[in-house]
């Protein structure tokens, strides 16, 4: 058996099928989002209160999200051969994975309102899962390309790596 994954073929056009390019873009994206927001709750030194902390994150995602889809949508109104008003809101709508991204961290969060633990610890939980989750990314990444399993997990230990240098770094600066 090769030791190389080879990419599914399969429709790009829908939400569901789209290039593991622009899922994975899309969902390191919101993975980094979330933790560095998450992050810079725990610096702030303010009373916790994680139900207002949770929505913060979630519109904030959102609100990336649809920015990132509006740029997109700008870009494709100067290309002469794009289509009229619904491809444009599928390349706004297809910024669902950086939304889906930010979901576990808001669930952390929910789950010290419901008072399963303290946000303090909820945090860090999000933290955990997330740096988990840049790594599970990086090494799907390069399997996707073909690499060996030795090379994608040096690859993924490296994006966590950076994932975390960039969150600690916006932590910082809140």
């Amino acid at each position: 058996m090769s030791d190389h994954v080879r990419p599914a073929a399969g429709p790009t056009g829908t939400l569901l099928h789209q290039r593991p390019e622009r899922w994975l873009f899309r969902g390191v994206y919101g993975l980094v989002l979330a933790s560095a927001m998450v992050a810079a709750l725990d610096a702030t030194g303010d009373k916790a209160d994680p139900g207002p902390d949770a929505l913060w994150i979630l519109l904030s995602a959102l609100a990336s999200g649809a920015a990132h889809g509006f740029a997109h949508v700008i870009a494709q109104r100067a290309s002469a051969d794009e289509a009229a008003t619904l491809s444009r809101l599928w390349s706004v709508l297809a910024e669902w994975p950086l939304v889906a991204a930010a979901l576990p961290t808001v669930a952390f969060l929910l789950a010290a309102l419901a008072g399963w633990w303290p946000e303090n610890t909820a945090v860090d939980a999000a933290l955990l899962f997330n740096t988990a989750a840049l790594l599970a990314l990086g090494t799907a990444a390069a399997r996707i390309a073909g690499r060996s399993w030795p090379y994608s997990c040096r690859a993924g230990s490296l994006d966590m790596l950076l994932g975390v240098v960039i969150i600690s770094a916006y932590a910082l600066l809140e």
